[in-house]
């Protein structure tokens, strides 16, 4: 299901299901006292003003963390799931509702799915990448 939402190009399985993701979020990020850190950090220096990320990441509460760490210091990030039996669907929904994140993971997304969402984040001309080998 490809869906667009303020201008946040995405692909994740509802996003009705962002407020559980985005509970999710803040109940990882409780223990997550190193990115509280550089993320007040990067809030006053913006050290990634102007930087496009991509990242194929386990789509998780913790990852969602670091990738809201990367937008506090001004990165515009995209990210898609690095292993479809990992992504959790309220979290990937949570960074597009709330945070206008691009995001495309599915929970158990097929192969084909998965390159697709390796190639559209490589489409958007990132500057960091993180990203495997295109299948």
């Amino acid at each position: 299901m490809s869906t667009t939402t303020a201008a946040v190009n995405c692909d994740v399985k509802s996003l009705e299901l962002a407020d559980m993701g985005k509970k999710r979020i803040e109940w990882a990020n409780q223990s997550m006292n190193v990115l509280q850190i550089i993320r007040k950090e990067f809030i006053k220096n913006q050290p990634l003003k102007g930087i496009r990320i991509s990242a194929c990441l386990h789509v998780t509460a913790e990852t969602a963390n670091l990738v809201l760490t990367l937008v506090a210091g001004g990165a515009e990030a995209a990210l898609c799931s690095a292993n479809p039996l990992s992504t959790q669907d309220d979290v990937a929904a949570a960074l597009v509702s709330d945070h206008g994140v691009e995001v495309r993971a599915v929970y158990g997304e097929r192969l084909e799915t998965y390159a697709e969402h390796i190639r559209a984040l490589l489409s958007g001309s990132p500057q960091i990448t993180s990203l495997p080998r295109v299948p």
